[in-house]
């Protein structure tokens, strides 16, 4: 039986059970939290039991799994996830890339393609292949998927050597690939094109933050590609209203994609960018209860059956997770 490395181990993909395949627990901003340690009401033991507290919460609407898709850049701690997590019932899997709209940090100035070292990306590729392989930094807690984001900027030349980085490690290691893209301009095509110039299999790949679009065109022709689309900004409406972003959903699954889409939030516990204060009122419904409170009846409401929605909760994310575990024992150069 495949299996996944989540905070409990590794575990069968069919004991994952519902899955988040988007989510955060703790999203801080790396040098405003070294050089200015709190920054932003960060207190770890407070945010710890928040945190503990909201993913009872899940375990407790049915949630087995969320993939916390917090990389560097983001401010990733598996180490403390892992201690959040504890006594929940949930269990968390960890993602591995390098978050950014636009540059890398400053030593890969220096190294890399064309710079004065190296002449490739092999240390790029050698911290997200440890991080899979062997874990993170010393936890032994290994990350289950690569990251590639493509905002609104596109496809700047650090963003695609993470992404050219990624294609190599998961042609490498079998991990799956899911990606922040941002929909309304499309990215998601400008991610499935470089991925796929290096022999990525789109199948192993998830497009995320796709309910930002109501381009049934856009969404169609990613899936036509093979990936899956990640409906993963649930109960946030900054470019789509919530009932717009259900009909398209929907939509989508009358087509017959319910096999190709999957579920999440993009919350955090914490998050330095905002208070609290400063982004409930304007995002109410943004919480990691809104899939079961809101989504989930307002596709039934629009005749999604039960078998459909246990397809993108369950079925799709151990699909995914299961060719990614049958890829990482594939002979060495398969699928290149």
């Amino acid at each position: 039986m495949p299996t996944v490395p989540t905070t409990a181990g590794d575990i069968d993909i069919d004991d994952l059970g519902v899955v988040y395949m988007h989510e955060h627990v703790f999203i801080r901003t790396e040098p405003l939290q070294w050089g200015w340690p709190g920054f932003s009401g960060w207190d770890t033991e407070t945010e710890v039991e928040s945190a503990r507290e909201r993913l009872r919460g899940l375990a407790a609407a049915g949630v087995g799994t969320i993939l916390d898709m917090t990389v560097p850049g983001l401010g990733r701690d598996a180490a403390l996830v892992a201690r959040t997590v504890e006594g929940t019932g949930l269990k968390i899997m960890f993602a591995t890339g390098y978050y950014t709209y636009d540059n890398l940090p400053f030593p890969f100035q220096y190294r890399g393609p064309g710079k004065i070292l190296d002449g490739d990306d092999r240390v790029l590729e050698s911290l997200f292949e440890r991080d899979l392989t062997v874990g993170i930094g010393d936890t032994g807690l290994r990350a289950a998927v690569l990251k590639v984001v493509t905002d609104e900027p596109g496809m700047t030349q650090d963003v695609e050597r993470v992404a050219l980085a990624v294609a190599s490690v998961h042609l490498r290691t079998g991990a799956p690939i899911c990606t922040h893209a941002h929909a309304p301009s499309e990215r998601g095509l400008d991610q499935q094109r470089v991925l796929a110039s290096r022999g990525v299999d789109l199948g192993r790949v998830m497009i995320g933050h796709s309910n930002e679009s109501t381009d049934l065109g856009y969404l169609e022709q990613l899936i036509d590609a093979g990936s899956y689309l990640g409906w993963d900004r649930c109960g946030l409406q900054l470019t789509v209203p919530l009932d717009a972003q259900l009909d398209t959903l929907a939509a989508l699954v009358e087509r017959g994609y319910a096999g190709r889409i999957m579920l999440s939030h993009d919350k955090a516990s914490f998050m330095d960018w905002f208070s609290a204060a400063e982004v409930d009122p304007f995002v109410p419904d943004w919480r990691y209860t809104y899939i079961h409170g809101g989504v989930l009846p307002g596709l039934r409401e629009r005749g999604v059956t039960e078998e459909q929605i246990q397809q993108m909760l369950i079925s799709n994310p151990r699909d995914f997770f299961a060719g990614a575990a049958a890829g990482s024992a594939a002979p060495e150069g398969a699928g290149q």
